[in-house]
């Protein structure tokens, strides 16, 4: 049984270092695509436990391997990046640059060095290959990409799982795991649309195309997608978040440009929206005189996370075991995003694999305290006072990844007490 396995009764030594590694990369948060201090970090760390590490996979990417003798090979996959966020929450270890670990990264990335820390140091108790994974750019939805791209499996083998969590607000040290035939996590699209029209000066607007009025005629057109173009049984959130044209109140500019988001439960979903989206876009630009064709360029685009069932059930079987069935419950769709799913199936065109199960659940970071309060104001992900209760998250953390990990590892059995 994994809950009485070696790794598991060694936590406490892990969570200090696991603990510094934190605090460091929640003062010390870095964007998607710089994350060239917090991979470092994460890769030194690695190295220290003694895996073999490759730097600089696509972009700052980094993983370890620690081969083990034969036996199934496990990728384990946490993030390095952060969002574009002021921190509000009032720690004494906030950031202050500007940037925030708001999406709980920080808490991934620590509790992935906890699990590595524990797994070197009872190898004796299991057998295969353990390749821990820092990807980049999650927040963009480009890294999981980009590292798949420039080889990763081809460098670190092909896994027979991935496994990942990530944070929730749920009470601390709580798990959710994923039903078998709803989606962890949406499919989703982001787009830039540039709307070209002819500049002029606001006293002569006859001799203009002014671009705000037609981006005004898109953003209330875009919304039919949702409320007459969609069934309500297929969930879609459509959301222009940006929006810039002009610089001053008397001149008429010569372009807008909108910043597109799509979140749909299933892939099909997904492609008739953009496939609305071009068509709105096109024909209000048509219908204002629009001396050019709109530009609409894809940022990126990420496949809704399936889990597999075998994988999900077997460790959803041993966090029950090992925090009762009381911590352990179930995660509805959710409309939130995730570039996981590319390690899986879904990412087959990118590293040519076929039949990669993966295995993904929430993980609770809400102090008791917090949570008997209110748990109506805790804040959310991507919320500027975001502030997972480490001291009881990060523990939790570790031994839920070390515990999945040895589900899908070759475990050797520990002789028996009366046997010895």
């Amino acid at each position: 049984m994994t809950e009485h396995h070696p790794a598991l009764t060694h936590v406490t030594s892990a969570v200090r270092p696991a603990l510094t590694l934190y605090l460091d990369v929640h003062r010390t948060p870095e964007l998607s695509g710089r994350e060239s201090r917090t991979a470092a970090l994460f890769a030194d760390r690695l190295a220290g436990a003694g895996f073999e590490v490759a730097r600089g996979v696509g972009g700052h990417g980094v993983a370890g391997v620690l081969r083990n003798g034969d036996g199934p090979r496990v990728y384990l996959r946490t993030e390095l990046d952060a969002l574009p966020l002021a921190e509000r929450t009032g720690l004494p270890y906030a950031a202050t640059n500007g940037a925030m670990h708001a999406c709980g990264h920080d808490l991934h990335l620590a509790a992935a060095t906890g699990a590595a820390d524990l797994l070197a140091r009872t190898a004796a108790h299991w057998r295969g290959t353990l390749v821990v994974v820092g990807q980049p750019a999650e927040e963009t939805l480009t890294g999981a990409r980009a590292m798949l791209a420039d080889g990763l499996y081809e460098r670190c083998g092909r896994p027979d799982a991935v496994l990942a969590q990530h944070a929730a607000p749920l009470p601390a040290g709580m798990i959710a795991h994923g039903g078998p035939h709803t989606p962890m996590a949406a499919a989703s699209a982001a787009l830039n649309v540039v709307l070209h029209g002819r500049g002029g000066h606001a006293a002569t607007p006859h001799l203009t195309v002014d671009p705000v009025v037609t981006a005004a005629a898109v953003i209330s057109r875009l919304q039919t997608i949702t409320s007459r173009e969609t069934a309500p049984a297929d969930q879609l959130t459509l959301t222009v978040g940006t929006m810039r044209a002009g610089s001053v109140v008397n001149v008429v500019p010569d372009t807008a440009e909108l910043g597109i988001g799509l979140r749909a439960l299933t892939d099909e979903t997904l492609d008739r929206a953009l496939a609305a989206l071009d068509r709105i876009v096109r024909a209000e630009c048509a219908a204002s005189a629009c001396p050019r064709d709109p530009n609409l360029t894809t940022l990126s685009r990420s496949p809704a996370l399936r889990v597999d069932p075998d994988a999900t059930e077997a460790i959803r079987s041993a966090h029950t075991a090992l925090y009762g069935p009381e911590r352990v419950t179930t995660w509805p769709a959710s409309m939130a995003a995730e570039d996981f799913p590319l390690y899986g199936d879904a990412g087959q065109s990118v590293h040519g694999e076929a039949g990669i199960p993966l295995a993904y659940w929430m993980l609770g970071t809400t102090g008791r305290t917090q949570w008997a309060a209110s748990q109506a104001h805790v804040p959310p992900n991507h919320s500027p006072h975001f502030a997972p209760d480490v001291r009881t998250a990060l523990p939790a953390a570790i031994t839920a990844l070390t515990s999945a990990a040895l589900t899908r590892l070759g475990v050797v059995p520990c002789p028996r007490r009366d046997a010895l």
